[in-house]
């Protein structure tokens, strides 16, 4: 069930429409600015947004799992990517709250995001990076 919309853009909630309901979380994009934080140390997004410990996270929601061209993946993550898998919002929700429960053998230390709030919340600040940033 959708459990919160709100101070999410047009764009943002057009996505969330078109999935049913269950799929994810609508969050706060403006709440989900400050819980990236979190990320920042290895993940960058916007337009002059470079790979570090952690690939670029533009166009991040849709994206197939492991296509960031030039940075290496887990042997983990390769195989979702291979398989077929892309990062829903559904999927990135279920692996920002334990990737390493989510993707075992993944090379990402992060513990993860406790709160549905905190995950909801950074999938929809990622999803206002798409075609390469704003």
């Amino acid at each position: 069930m959708i459990k919160r919309v709100f101070g999410t853009t047009f764009a943002t909630l057009l996505t969330f429409a078109a999935l049913t309901p269950g799929d994810v979380l609508a969050g706060d994009a403006e709440a989900g600015k400050k819980s990236f934080r979190k990320c920042q140390a290895c993940h960058a997004v916007g337009e002059d947004a470079q790979n570090k410990a952690g690939p670029v996270l533009n166009d991040v929601v849709g994206r197939p799992v492991a296509a960031v061209e030039g940075f290496g993946y887990s042997d983990a993550l390769v195989k979702l990517g291979e398989a077929g898998d892309t990062w829903t919002p559904e999927a990135l929700d279920a692996f920002l709250t334990k990737p390493r429960d989510y993707v075992p053998g993944t090379k990402m230390s992060f513990a993860g995001l406790r709160k549905e709030e905190d995950r909801a919340d950074v999938i929809a600040y990622l999803m206002t990076f798409s075609d390469g940033g704003s």
